[in-house]
């Protein structure tokens, strides 16, 4: 980063001249005397260090530029190249590979247009405009694909224009409290504070006819700070591209929840795409192209919160301006390709450790997603270095390269659909996304792998000094999209660690088949997120300069594979879940009270807090003394996790079936936690609420049942 002090630099480029050697990479951390899961970690600890040698800055940074040299959009000819890439990559670290087709629906966009016209007739802005800065050597290649919204309805429609700032649900709420009708109209509101998708949902709710959705300088533009090529923030033409399919629905192929679109399944099996698809058009602009529909618009003034940084006042509108949008979509099923390596387990090979991480992007996707490719790369790199000595997991591990992310998770949610009876016995999932937009460490878990990955942090040593685990604390970063909002208090001194609501890989995985699941990642001021400018030089300018997080991120990822294949028993913490469930049951029992639904009888479900802390407690004795038969402790405890679904998943809602965790309806990435209860007092719904307390007492009680059991 350009803040870093001098002498840190030079020492980063004196370390990244030669691989750290074993003694000095010893000097950098303490090893520990114990760790959890292991009978005695001696030997283990002799394999982690020999494999946090191997991960290469130098080796990531190559990886990464051929990775971006091109755009790579899922289902295109540059995505195959970046599959065969990955799949080479992943043969010569002695992986058993294949590439793993599936046919999905996807949309490609024929036509973009957006015009608008002010109240005299005069016509005010014509664009999309070409997303341009002086000296980004990668955005005139012709392969850059126009900006557009994954999902977007077609259609060609002309209308008033109503400003929602955020289209969060409160937002439209309060134009609905202002009797503002939205039907017929064009919604514009910018990015931030929900899933682009959510905002959709709500204005085809409300009878929109189309929305635009712009990014305000306020929220990641020159407000921020200096835009690129001058800094890392949004420049003036940057849009963000994103799809609106509706993930809180349910993710994958639109036409295939809960089936594999595998290339052979008929069409016989597939369904229409209304469920979790909106009809009415969305399209992506800049703040360029927002600022002349936005200065035009007349109506009432806009709330406190809703001012942007664009430098005139913000109206609601209707009035003072009209909209043409033009959106005609391609929609085909198109072929996309996971990559999948396997390193076969030892003594448990039906027993998987599954790590991914998505290949494709909007456009070049240095950050997001091949930051985190290029660092899976490196893990790859050091896993094989392992199978050359003669290291041979205890369980298999499993690399996936997903394709086909940015378009609703449809790779990993294909492959997973496809997978269920055997990640029955998949004991983790491992998710690296954007891994490096910055020095700062961050991390999202189940809480029972909260401590897992604490723990596994203090091994990693940090490109600045001590280990990661140190510069986590330092900067306590809080993780506020994936965040909670009645996250349960964490010790004091402790880092915070974020919960898995959606927006990447691990959702099928947690959501849908119940697998234990950690997300990491490496944060900081990143304005380009899904625009062009998302390429190589942003990266090396802004990210990361010498690549040595990508180094980092290889290490900590890595790390969770090898350690968690090679445990004697499953590391998971079901004392910490139990109380972050009780916190969470105790939050919405006080929002019930807030919401007038007092008369809910919580008892039930309190009780069934208190039997699984004590069958947890239970549970963490046997881990700790490690003895008798441990292949039939670790079967209990990986069972706990899948105790936890539903067999009838959320209401109007059934394909995500996890009880305490989920992406809410009107956040879309956020989690809600104790969805199915928390979601119905929200809507002072007292018979939806009431039921499914029952719900969660039933799986609440299975979940103390299963631990109950564990000798």
């Amino acid at each position: 980063m350009k803040s870093r002090s001098a002498h840190v630099t030079l020492l980063m480029t004196a370390l990244l001249a030669a691989p750290l050697s074993l003694t000095e990479l010893q000097a950098q951390t303490v090893a520990p005397e114990s760790v959890f899961g292991y009978k005695s970690f001696a030997a283990e600890q002799a394999v982690e260090e020999k494999f946090l040698v191997v991960p290469n800055a130098s080796l990531a940074g190559e990886e990464l530029k051929t990775l971006t040299a091109a755009p790579h959009i899922a289902a295109s000819p540059e995505d195959h190249q970046t599959a065969e890439y990955v799949a080479q990559k992943f043969r010569a670290a002695g992986l058993e590979t294949e590439i793993v087709p599936y046919r999905v629906l996807l949309n490609w966009p024929r036509t973009v247009k957006v015009e608008a016209w002010d109240a005299n007739g005069k016509q005010i802005m014509s664009g999309p405009t070409r997303e341009h800065v002086d000296g980004d050597p990668f955005e005139n290649d012709p392969r850059v694909v126009m900006p557009f919204n994954g999902s977007s309805g077609s259609g060609d429609v002309t209308a008033e224009v109503v400003y929602a700032n955020y289209g969060r649900l409160e937002d439209f709420k309060a134009l609905d409290a202002q009797h503002i009708d939205l039907h017929g109209k064009i919604v514009i509101c910018r990015y931030g504070s929900n899933f682009r998708g959510v905002k959709v949902y709500l204005a085809e709710q409300r009878g929109a006819a189309g929305v635009l959705i712009y990014s305000d300088p306020q929220d990641d533009g020159y407000y921020k700070g200096d835009p690129w090529p001058m800094g890392p923030w949004r420049p003036e033409t940057g849009v963000q591209r994103g799809s609106v399919q509706y993930l809180f629905k349910y993710s994958g192929d639109p036409e295939t929840p809960g089936v594999a679109s595998t290339l052979d399944l008929p069409d016989s099996a597939r369904v229409s795409p209304d469920g979790n698809q909106p009809h009415i058009i969305s399209i992506p602009i800049s703040y360029h192209d927002a600022a002349p529909i936005l200065q035009a618009l007349k109506g009432g003034s806009v709330p406190q919160g809703w001012q942007g940084a664009l430098p005139f006042r913000y109206h609601l509108g209707p009035g003072g301006v009209k909209v043409h949008l033009v959106s005609d979509q391609d929609y085909q099923r198109r072929i996309i390709w996971d990559v999948i390596g396997k390193v076969k387990g030892s003594d448990l090979p039906d027993d998987w450790v599954v790590v991914g991480n998505h290949r494709d992007a909007w456009v070049y996707g240095a950050v997001d997603p091949n930051s985190g490719t290029a660092s899976m790369l490196e893990a790859v790199h050091g896993v094989g270095a392992l199978l050359k000595k003669g290291w041979h997991p205890k369980r298999t591990i499993v690399f996936c390269s997903w394709d086909a992310e940015e378009e609703g998770l449809i790779g990993s949610t294909e492959w997973v659909e496809q997978h269920m009876a055997q990640l029955n016995n998949a004991v983790a999932y491992f998710n690296v996304d954007v891994a490096v937009a910055g020095p700062e460490f961050s991390a999202a878990a189940v809480p029972s792998l909260k401590q897992f990955v604490r723990e596994l942090t203090r091994q990693v040593p940090s490109p600045v000094s001590g280990t990661v685990y140190q510069q986590w604390r330092l900067e306590h970063h809080v993780d506020e999209e994936h965040r909670a909002s009645d996250a349960p208090p964490i010790d004091e001194g402790e880092v915070h660690m974020g919960d898995l609501g959606s927006g990447s890989d691990f959702t099928p995985f947690l959501q849908h088949a119940g697998v234990p699941s950690t997300d990491i990642g490496s944060e900081g001021p990143y304005g380009v997120y899904h625009s062009t400018f998302d390429d190589y030089a942003w990266f090396t300018e802004n990210a990361d300069p010498h690549f040595e997080y990508l180094q980092e991120m290889a290490r900590v990822l890595g790390l969770e594979a090898v350690r968690m294949a090679d445990t004697d028993v499953l590391p998971y913490d079901y004392v910490t879940y139990a109380y972050a469930i009780g916190v969470y049951v105790g939050s919405v029992k006080k929002k019930a009270g807030e919401n007038g639904l007092s008369s809910l009888d919580f008892a039930p479900a309190e009780a069934a807090v208190a039997r699984l802390a004590a069958a947890a407690q239970h549970a963490h004795d046997l881990q700790v003394a490690a003895n008798g038969d441990l292949a039939g402790l670790n079967r209990t405890l990986r069972s706990v996790e899948t105790a936890l679904l539903t067999d009838a998943g959320l209401p109007n809602r059934p394909w995500y079936k996890h009880a305490i965790y989920a992406p809410g309806e009107y956040t879309g990435y956020a989690a809600v936690v104790i969805p199915g209860v928390s979601e119905a007092v929200e809507a002072k719904n007292a018979p939806l609420a009431a039921e499914q307390i029952q719900v969660l007492t039933g799986v609440l009680n299975r979940a103390a049942q299963v631990l109950e059991s564990a000798r």
